[in-house]
């Protein structure tokens, strides 16, 4: 049985394996499915595989669902809960109804607020990564990690992460308190984080960089060939990167990682994910069935070289524009 390989998460003390499990797509939204149709069982049996492989690090917030996702955890890791590391985030405000306001909410009542819900959800008294999910541009980023790093003082939370921040957001939350991780979407797809030296920042700090969706939204998985492949009530359909204006550039940029993919006989998407883990990032590719997690998984047995990589990067170089990851109103919400 492999052996997977593990990281230390920053320069703070968390280590993690060196893959790890995006549990989104696991519910679904009270607007409808992320990602096609829920199944608990085998989200739960995935999750169980993922363990077994070596894959205890899940990603999760407090957001999906709302709550849904930390309740299904709660679920798969009862019994075992000091096998998993589990990361959630909070800051999307969700009012007293349990509706989602749309609004992000940093202040410190709410990060107080939060912390106990989610404790709640995922029937646990400690989260071993806690993230503000994006940034309250309306409250100082230093009375936001100021309020997250009582938590850490009380035991209810291990390390603190922040989620699509930029270079000077990063410098002042970390004087306040250490910041183990920040996670941006990152991909062969997108490296905005690169493009404005975000990466750089975190790694002259010994700042974990964990990338979420490593697969580009599925597009590297090679399996989206039309718009009408993703269902009706997919978000996707509603961002620039698979509408009309890119959709069939990008097809052409898959097509010819495909076919690199091929020749090391590997999946596109292992060769996507194998990209990022040897630039020392985290990927947390998102899946709700075992046959994906043992395929993803396997990813980080892959070897790479120098070649591999000016290879890959010439296909898709730095600052290709594959069309944005959003729409404009969440564009607007990264910092």
């Amino acid at each position: 049985m492999m052996v997977m390989k593990k990281i230390n998460l920053g320069s703070a003390g968390l280590t993690v394996p060196i893959i790890g499990l995006g549990c989104m797509g696991m519910t679904g939204f009270e607007e409808g499915h992320i990602y096609g149709e829920a199944d608990e069982q085998e989200a739960i049996a995935t999750i169980h595989r993922s363990l077994e492989l070596g894959g205890n690090f899940l990603d999760t917030a407090d957001l999906y669902g709302p709550f849904k996702n930390e309740q299904l955890i709660a679920k798969a890791i009862d019994g075992q809960r000091n096998q998993y590391i589990i990361a959630t985030k909070f800051g999307w405000e969700i009012d007293d109804n349990n509706k989602v306001t749309w609004a992000i909410n940093g202040k410190k009542e709410y990060v107080k607020k939060a912390v106990e819900r989610s404790l709640k959800n995922l029937n646990t008294d400690y989260i071993d990564l806690y993230y503000m999910h994006r940034l309250d541009k309306n409250t100082p980023i230093e009375e936001t990690v100021e309020a997250m790093s009582e938590l850490v003082k009380e035991g209810k939370v291990g390390y603190l992460g922040l989620s699509e921040v930029s270079s000077e957001t990063v410098k002042r939350a970390h004087a306040i308190h250490p910041i183990t991780a920040v996670q941006s979407e990152y991909s062969l797809f997108e490296r905005t984080a690169e493009e404005r030296g975000i990466r750089n920042t975190l790694h002259e700090l010994g700042i974990g960089f964990v990338a979420y969706s490593p697969l580009g939204r599925g597009f590297l998985s090679g399996q989206i060939r039309s718009i009408d492949d993703l269902p009706e009530n997919d978000f996707r359909r509603s961002i620039p990167r698979f509408q009309e204006a890119h959709f069939h550039k990008n097809i052409a940029l898959v097509k010819a990682i495909q076919a690199m993919a091929q020749e090391k006989k590997i999946t596109s998407s292992q060769l996507a994910l194998a990209w990022i883990i040897n630039k020392g990032i985290l990927p947390i590719p998102g899946t709700k069935r075992r046959k994906y997690v043992e395929q993803n998984i396997a990813a980080t047995e892959i070897e790479f070289n120098e070649a591999d990589l000016s290879k890959l990067e010439s296909i898709v170089p730095l600052g290709t524009d594959t069309g944005h990851p959003y729409d404009e109103f969440s564009m607007g919400l990264i910092d």
